[in-house]
């Protein structure tokens, strides 16, 4: 399984709260963080586009490892 990280690299654009308000929101410093975790595979594509415009690099998907 998939999810989505956001990194320390934020720098608050609003990028992808703009595009994906589904999985990301501002935190009380202004900062993105994320709200879903877990990607759904019908938005795959377009959140690997947006890890690669993020302009802080702060955008990460990881495979989670099943125990």
């Amino acid at each position: 399984m998939e999810k989505l990280k956001v990194k320390d690299t934020c720098i608050g654009c609003g990028l992808c709260v703009a595009q994906f308000d589904k999985y990301f929101e501002f935190n009380d410093e202004g900062f993105s963080q994320v709200k879903q975790e877990v990607i759904d595979e019908n938005d795959k594509n377009e959140l690997l586009g947006l890890v690669e415009s993020c302009p802080g690099e702060a955008i990460v998907i990881e495979e989670e490892k099943e125990a």
